[in-house]
């Protein structure tokens, strides 16, 4: 499924409130939670977790799995904290103005 421009990135702000995790983690949460309606490709996930850690939403470290490999794991910032917040009160926004559109008769 596609989605709107932007919309990644708040899945994945809202998956790492949570707790810190790797990036098969956060896909796998992701398909897990909207009962695979959204599947993320490691092409799309990876870009998308260099670019929130270069904007400082993110911060990065290398550690054992679950499985005893190295994995890089990803968490929040204060500054992610706060763009999470932001994100999610503009899509509250949209969806609450698309949704009047589409319940109008």
């Amino acid at each position: 499924m596609d989605m709107p421009q932007g919309t990644l990135d708040l899945l994945i702000l809202k998956i790492l409130v949570l707790q810190p995790e790797h990036g098969y983690a956060i896909a796998r949460r992701l398909q897990q939670v909207t009962r695979s309606v959204v599947e993320i490709k490691q092409g799309t996930l990876y870009p998308a977790l260099h670019r929130l850690e270069k904007r400082g939403w993110l911060k990065a470290e290398w550690r054992a799995s679950e499985t005893g490999r190295e994995a890089k794991y990803y968490r929040l910032t204060a500054s992610g904290r706060r763009q999470l917040a932001q994100e999610r009160a503009a899509w509250e926004r949209l969806s609450g103005a698309v949704r009047m559109v589409l319940d109008e008769n």
